[in-house]
């Protein structure tokens, strides 16, 4: 009698909207990691899945990256459990250090981290139930999506540079005309620099996940107590960046002015002039230009100014310290994106855009889609795909009329950005005194609804 009450609760779980929906998404994700993993073993690399498999024994990829994963993963714990996930994960990397210091193999870390991970996942299904045990599988599967995201990605760059042989770098080149082609101004300063200031900007650009999991940590800092997690914070949108941006590689293949126009590029470059030449790119009628089949063709939207911005929006809700953590990031992941030449002014422009719909979109999920959002949503897809088919059509035009199209592109990219602040600003005051209003006359008691954390 009550195995069959109980197979009767979880049946009507399983038929909730959240749960068919997280079911869903979680066999979504499974087929899209095994149709990258398909697509990447028939150029005879290994797969996103394979390249996480071998970590637990092999040298990791990025030991800070599973580090900040197992942080990620460890705001559902106690902090008792947090120091023991800690001391473990030190304690089986330690050996694994000396094993390789021993035999003179590559000197990295992050096993300890990635078998914590694992090890909580099987505790989680064994000792754990109910509530307890959903809240600590969620922890787990945030720590490794982000992992995993970063194999997804490098998967997808793969896929990018084996099928698409012609890249799209000479009609960016002469629509950044437009915006005074800031890539060959910024790559000059950073040049002056030297050493240290491009140190500075490639460990910035190279940890931008870390960034990202230091403002994660402060959004989900109550997760252990309240033992749930917020409706909105900065991993979703992180992640949805992640997952979306590559398909646009697929559309408009680039692969940045230090390739298809410097050193970088080797035979394949059109001409060795960045960041030197002081006439970048001359106004010709630009045409897609073949390119080898190793360097990614990642460049529109820039998906790190996109992490960047997003980055910036979801630490305006915090401390003055990761307010101005936050700025620095963003402003040095602009430094670096134009400045090392892996990026356009007008990439910039886009990935701006870009983030600030994709964030639009996931707060506006979580509201059920109302008027006010869609509209948003919209509004920023509009002008972002009328960004692309300016670059691809009108490349001429905008670098013929830069004092035109250059104002527009800026003014274009403000409004997407304006449009956001003043469709949030409204939300929250709506929610806001909600919450702070007490109960009217006849009013049911019950738990204040609590703000959504942003």
């Amino acid at each position: 009698m009550f195995s069959r009450i109980n197979s009767k609760a979880v049946l009507a779980a399983w038929r909730r909207p959240r749960a068919i929906l997280w079911t869903t998404a979680a066999v979504v994700a499974l087929g899209f990691l095994v149709a990258l993993e398909i697509a990447a073993r028939r150029y005879d690399v290994p797969g996103p899945i394979t390249n996480q498999w071998q970590e637990v024994i092999f040298a990791p990829a990025s030991g800070p990256l599973l580090y900040a994963g197992m942080a990620l993963m460890m705001v559902v714990l106690t902090w008792r459990e947090r120091f023991i996930a800690l001391g473990a994960a030190v304690a089986i990397d330690i050996p694994f250090f000396l094993g390789r210091l021993a035999v003179d193999s590559k000197m990295t870390f992050g096993n300890g981290a990635l078998w914590v991970m694992l090890g909580c996942a099987v505790i989680a299904v064994t000792r754990r139930t109910g509530r307890e045990r959903v809240l600590l599988l969620k922890g787990v599967g945030l720590g490794l999506l982000l992992v995993t995201g970063r194999k997804t990605g490098d998967a997808w760059l793969l896929i990018t540079s084996k099928t698409r042989p012609k890249v799209l770098d000479p009609y960016l080149a002469t629509a950044d005309h437009a915006l005074g082609n800031p890539s060959w101004l910024v790559g000059r300063v950073v040049e002056a620099t030297g050493s240290i200031g491009s140190h500075a900007l490639d460990f910035v650009y190279v940890q931008l996940a870390v960034a990202a999991v230091a403002v994660s940590m402060y959004q989900l800092r109550n997760v252990a107590r309240e033992r749930r997690f917020p409706r909105h914070h900065l991993v979703r949108t992180f992640l949805v960046v992640g997952l979306l941006g590559p398909g646009i590689y697929m559309i408009f293949p680039v692969v940045g002015p230090i390739f298809a126009y410097g050193a970088d590029g080797g035979q394949w470059a059109v001409a060795n002039m960045w960041p030197d030449a002081t006439v970048p790119v001359p106004l010709n009628g630009p045409q897609a230009i073949p390119f080898d089949e190793i360097t990614p063709r990642n460049c529109m939207p820039s998906l790190h100014t996109a992490w960047a911005t997003v980055i910036f929006i979801h630490s305006r809700k915090g401390p003055r310290l990761l307010q101005y953590a936050g700025t620095f990031w963003l402003i040095a992941t602009l430094g670096a994106t134009l400045g090392f030449g892996y990026h356009y002014g007008v990439d910039i422009v886009a990935g701006v855009v870009f983030a600030f719909t994709i964030e639009a979109g996931m707060r506006t999920f979580d509201r059920g889609w109302d008027r006010s959002g869609v509209r948003l949503v919209a509004y920023g897809t509009t002008v972002f795909a009328a960004f692309l088919l300016s670059y691809r059509y009108l490349p001429m035009e905008m670098a013929k009329y830069p004092w035109l199209f250059g104002p527009l592109l800026i003014l274009a990219m403000a409004s997407v950005v304006y449009g956001y602040l003043r469709t949030t600003k409204m939300w929250d005051a709506v929610t806001v005194p909600a919450q702070d209003a007490g109960p009217g006359p006849g009013a049911k008691s019950g738990p204040e609804p609590k703000l959504e954390l942003v």
